[in-house]
């Protein structure tokens, strides 16, 4: 290293020093767990389970609706860490909309994402318990009337991992995004030597859909090729699909003010999803497709698809295949509630320290750092609330309204986003923008850009008869709670 770059570096974490003069927080994510964070987030269980429908809707154009969600979802990040690497004290971004925005937007924001957190940590936790059972159930266990045990359990080991340090959480990512990548990097040279040796398979018959005898080739891919083969509604549809996939992508930009070295680390992190993107999506796709004849992909009598990754494996004569790829689905599920256990906690706490000394926030000492350096009472207060997922799921009433709310904090977070380009827009026009920063050129094109396509991925959840009530209920949600924060910042 030069001594230019010494310099560099040394100024850099000056700055970062003085700007943590209030954060509290250790600086204990090392460089590795940032990057295996930022790969882990854009890795969920829709790649492992969900793909099967998308290609089912779109056939081998998927691609390309992967890869455009996925360059969306990158200027969304390079804005978020911009914003992060002007000022890497903050605990999250959603900060920056109530700086550059408004407060009360800030105010929305800010509930709006830690309620978002909290209803998908509801249903990851609910996921977990699902995977176990059917992988348990591989080997012929049922362990079915044993959901809400298994529940308490991981919910119970994940919040301590989060309690414990951050480093701790940090080297929990690094293992759990580790075995989502080495099954993604074993579906692949799985279908690659099946290409190289024209593999052939016999009929078979997974979640109750006969698929006819074949051979791996790339002309299972090509042949019948069509931009919109069900229809442009279809295509349109795999849209918001696919976006929820790549939903959490964000999480990278809540871990800054526990990052070491930030100014250094954030860039590279970001910098490499487009090539992580690329790789896990794109080839598992590809993979999956040149395996399995897209026109294959067909629902069950439920309307349920099967996973893409358990049949390439029983393609390929492995049929202890399902059991290994349930194994890292429950891999990924944990991995998705412990990151949000992690961001939640972190959100409950600047809400904490940004409500008045006398709110309920402050009485509860939700803005407080244990002796470890982590946010416990916020962690623990978020996990309390998780823990009502095994209640709802036996109260039909209860079950119903949740599963309304939680397909609706799904759209709310398409709200974030816009705020958050919003706020990035406006950053640059204000007079704290510094040059000497980690600067997405052309903001003016892509924020807007990004904005307008955020607001056609939410017009798109219409299309679908199961997203319009959800969808609707969004509005709801940004009118009336927006207009209540409005009046709240009003009146302050």
């Amino acid at each position: 290293m030069t001594d230019s770059a010494d310099n560099t570096s040394k100024n850099n974490l000056k700055t970062v020093d003085h700007l943590d003069k209030n954060n509290q927080m250790e600086r204990g994510l090392k460089n590795r767990h940032v990057q295996f964070i930022a790969m882990g987030g854009a890795i969920g269980t829709g790649l492992f389970l969900g793909s099967g429908e998308s290609i089912g809707l779109t056939g081998p154009s998927i691609v390309f609706v992967y890869i455009a969600v996925g360059l969306f979802m990158y200027i969304l990040m390079r804005a978020i860490g911009e914003l992060m690497y002007r000022d890497p004290s903050q605990h999250t971004f959603i900060n920056f909309i109530g700086r550059y925005v408004s407060p009360a937007w800030g105010r929305f924001a800010g509930w709006s994402y830690w309620i978002v957190l909290i209803l998908i940590g509801m249903t990851e936790i609910a996921a977990v318990s699902t995977y176990c059972v059917s992988f348990f159930g591989t080997f012929g266990i049922d362990l079915s009337a044993y959901k809400w045990l298994i529940e308490i359990i991981f919910l119970v080991v994940l919040t301590s991992v989060n309690l414990i340090a951050v480093k701790v959480f940090g080297e929990a990512e690094f293992w759990f995004a580790m075995i989502k990548i080495a099954l993604i990097g074993g579906l692949i040279l799985t279908a690659a030597a099946m290409l190289v040796v024209n593999f052939s398979y016999p009929e078979q018959t997974i979640n109750g859909v006969t698929t006819p005898a074949g051979h791996a080739s790339i002309m299972n891919m090509l042949q019948g090729f069509s931009f919109a083969p069900h229809g442009w509604t279809s295509f349109f549809m795999a849209f918001p699909m696919v976006f929820f996939a790549y939903e959490m992508i964000e999480f990278v930009g809540v871990t800054v003010s526990e990052t070491e070295n930030p100014r250094e680390i954030l860039p590279k992190a970001i910098n490499q999803l487009i090539y992580r993107i690329l790789i896990f999506y794109v080839g598992a796709l590809v993979a999956i497709m040149c395996i399995v004849p897209w026109q294959t992909f067909m629902p069950d009598a439920q309307g349920n698809y099967a996973s893409p990754f358990i049949m390439v494996f029983r393609y390929a004569g492995l049929d202890w295949a399902a059991g290994l790829v349930f194994f890292v689905v429950i891999t990924a599920a944990s991995s998705a509630l412990n990151s949000l256990l992690y961001s939640a906690g972190r959100h409950l706490f600047q809400l904490a320290e940004d409500a008045p000394a006398d709110s309920l926030l402050s009485r509860l000492k939700l803005d407080e750092i244990s002796e470890t350096k982590v946010p416990a009472r916020a962690i623990i207060g978020s996990s309390v609330l998780i823990l009502f997922s095994p209640v709802v799921s036996v109260i039909p009433a209860i079950k119903s309204a949740f599963t309304l709310f939680s397909s609706a904090s799904s759209a709310v977070i398409i709200f974030i986003y816009i705020l958050t380009l919003v706020a990035h827009y406006k950053y640059r026009k204000s007079p704290q923008f510094s040059t000497d920063g980690f600067i997405l050129r052309g903001y003016r094109f892509f924020d807007v850009i990004g904005i307008i396509f955020y607001v056609c991925i939410y017009v798109s959840l219409f299309l679908s008869s199961e997203r319009i009530i959800p969808a609707a209920a969004g509005l709801v949600w940004l009118a009336a709670f927006g207009t209540y924060c409005y009046i709240k910042e009003k009146k302050a």
